[in-house]
């Protein structure tokens, strides 16, 4: 029964620690997505007003 437990507890440590980097890379996608819509929005005003200073 013990070692059942330790499984267990290993199992469980293991999807903690998983669930965890899953959610910060979800997190960094977002932020990702972010500034790449930033540097677009960026990009299309120097564009559109003929700013080519750098």
């Amino acid at each position: 029964m013990n070692t059942l437990l330790i499984i267990v507890a290993i199992i469980a440590v293991i999807l903690l620690f998983t669930g965890g980097f899953v959610q910060s890379l979800n997190f960094l996608l977002w932020v990702g997505i972010i500034l790449l819509v930033l540097a677009v929005i960026i990009w299309l005003v120097r564009m559109l007003t003929g700013n080519r200073t750098p």
